[in-house]
């Protein structure tokens, strides 16, 4: 990993969407295609909703209702979360002008031995 890292600003509105300058595309990289790559995107997701959902709370109504009322759109948008997870971290990293196929990148190096054994094992 680059020892070039955003800022706390840079890094904010990076996580929502700015473009950081080319010097930093080796974090972006690893950002968006290493080890825990799913993870930061789906906590990007959640986090503005999450804010969201806690300001329904300042309704006034029965907790039980808001109780219901928030886990159920949290649920509905859980999923959608991270169904669209790979898409949007190949998406960011086509608007860095880097290859989308980095996303995958920590996937393909921790799965090569199995992909290989199998090549060798089922190719004709």
């Amino acid at each position: 990993m680059s020892s070039t890292r955003p800022s706390p600003w840079q890094y904010v509105t990076y996580s929502y969407g700015r473009t950081l300058p080319e010097s930093m595309n080796d974090w972006v990289a690893e950002d968006l295609g290493g080890r825990g790559a799913a993870v930061r995107t789906s906590i990007r997701f959640l986090l503005p909703y999450v804010v969201v959902l806690g300001l329904l709370w300042l309704i006034p109504a029965e907790p039980v209702i808001l109780a219901g009322v928030t886990a159920i759109m949290f649920l509905s948008f859980l999923p959608l979360s991270v169904a669209l997870n790979p898409m949007y971290r190949r998406g960011r990293l086509m608007r860095h002008g880097m290859d989308p196929a980095l996303a995958d990148a920590w996937v393909r190096r921790r799965d090569a031995a199995l992909i290989n054994e199998y090549e060798d094992r089922f190719s004709r």
